[in-house]
C-alpha cells in the first residue's frame, strides 16, 4: 500500500485526489469529481463520506469577494491582554466572536496575544470596530495595520 496514515484512516492516491479536487472547487457534482479521480460515482461518494466521518473534511464553504460586498479595507489587528488568565482570555474571545467583521482570530505566542483579520467598509467603519475592540475589558493594547493587498489568500493545504 502506498498510502499515508493521518488521523483515523489510511489515505491512498484516490483519497488525496478527492481532497485536492474538493479544496479546488467543492461545488462540482459527485459525478464530476468521480470522473476527475477515475472512480465510479458510488465509490467517490463513499470515499467522500468516509473522509468527512474521519474528520479530514470539516465543512464546505463559498469564498466571497469582500469588495463586491462593500468591504473596501482589511486590517491585521494585534491584541495584547492585561493578563493571561483563563478568565481573561475567555472573556476576550467571547467578545471578539461577537464582532461580525472579524474574519479570523488566532491565539499567538510572543508579544501579541491575538491576531485578527478584520474587514471594514471604510475608515469610519473601522474606527467603530477599533473602539469596540479597545473597550473589551481584558484588552490592554490594539495595534492595527492596514492590509494593502493580499499576495496569497486562503490556500489549499498540500496533500
Amino acid at each position: 500500500l502506498s498510502g499515508r496514515f493521518c488521523g483515523t484512516m489510511m489515505l491512498d492516491a484516490f483519497d488525496r485526489k478527492l481532497l485536492r479536487r474538493l479544496q479546488q472547487d467543492c461545488s462540482e457534482t459527485v459525478s464530476e469529481i468521480a470522473d476527475h479521480a477515475g472512480l465510479s460515482k458510488s465509490a467517490c461518494h463513499r470515499r467522500i463520506k468516509a473522509l468527512e466521518a474521519a474528520g479530514y473534511i470539516t465543512r464546505y464553504a463559498a469564498l466571497l469577494e469582500p469588495k463586491s460586498l462593500g468591504y473596501e479595507l482589511a486590517f491585521s489587528v494585534a491584541i495584547r491582554l492585561h493578563g493571561q488568565s483563563d478568565g481573561e482570555m475567555q472573556g476576550c474571545e467571547n467578545a471578539i466572536v461577537k464582532i461580525p467583521e472579524v474574519m479570523s482570530c488566532s491565539l499567538m505566542t510572543g508579544q501579541t496575544d491575538y491576531l485578527l483579520m478584520v474587514l471594514a467598509r471604510n475608515a469610519d467603519d473601522y474606527e467603530k470596530i477599533h473602539h469596540r475592540l479597545a473597550r473589551i475589558p481584558e484588552v490592554a493594547n490594539v495595534d492595527t495595520s492596514l492590509i494593502l493587498r493580499n499576495i496569497l489568500g486562503p490556500a489549499s493545504i498540500p496533500i
